[in-house]
């Protein structure tokens, strides 16, 4: 009897125990609860967005000044280490640096330049989105140009990549980490003649191209080559990917 008695004293802890724990798990929900709405209509967003793009800019040029110590100690090490002979850079091909945006490039291309209608233009018929460029048209004319055979491009002062996305947030655009607010411009270097043929047959770009006619939205394509070819400044930040798959 005196050993039941003890199980079932130690039972009866136990199922306090537990409603003591849920207890304190609902009150701790409780207030956390209370706490900071992130989808509220208080929540801004667009100062959200700058501050995050203000750090991106200095831990990006953080990352610049530990990348040259990082080259000058390599070279540095090489060079006494190394036997005589120089060192292949898998770089110097121009193929490849161009085609991984780890080189500048120079080179004959377009820029096309989209930008929001005017603030004096605004049309009974027309909404808001109406008058402003999307991530849509910006899309489009970047899948253009591949489809003419850009050999690199890039979007305002940042080289495209394999791991670029654009994206907007409110009225501005988003591209890895730094925040543009139009006029956008998108370069591609290739042949002038085959990327305008492409964008003129894009029906995504044709959409955008009638809103230009409706609503004023700005549309410029600039072909350049000889001496006033462009150039596509070198892919300056992280390229490394979150997450991957074994291909089947």
């Amino acid at each position: 009897m005196r050993v039941r008695t003890l199980r079932r004293a130690g039972a009866r802890t136990a199922v306090a125990g537990v409603f003591a724990l849920a207890g304190l798990l609902f009150t701790t929900s409780a207030l956390t609860s209370r706490g900071t709405d992130l989808r509220s209509d208080t929540a801004d967003l667009g100062a959200l967005v700058a501050e995050r793009s203000r750090l991106n800019e200095q831990r990006a040029a953080r990352v610049g000044d530990l990348r040259a110590e990082v080259e000058a100690l390599s070279t540095g090490s090489d060079a006494a280490a190394a036997p005589a002979g120089p060192l292949v850079d898998p770089l110097a091909d121009p193929a490849l640096g161009t085609a991984s945006g780890a080189l500048a490039v120079t080179g004959p291309g377009v820029t096309v330049t989209l930008d929001d209608a005017p603030d004096h233009v605004r049309p009974a018929s027309a909404s808001p989105d109406d008058l402003v460029v999307h991530q849509q048209d910006v899309e489009a004319v970047v899948n253009a140009l591949w489809a003419g055979g850009a050999e690199a491009m890039s979007i305002m002062d940042q080289r495209v990549v394999s791991t670029s996305a654009v994206r907007c947030v409110g009225n501005v655009l988003v591209l890895q980490g730094r925040t543009y607010s139009p006029p956008y411009a998108i370069s591609a270097i290739g042949d002038p003649a085959a990327l305008t043929a492409a964008l003129a047959a894009s029906p995504q770009v044709a959409v955008y191209r009638q809103y230009v006619d409706a609503y004023g939205l700005g549309w410029s394509v600039d072909a350049r080559e000889g001496a006033g070819a462009l150039v596509l400044p070198a892919f300056d930040g992280p390229t490394g990917f979150d997450t991957a798959r074994v291909a089947a």
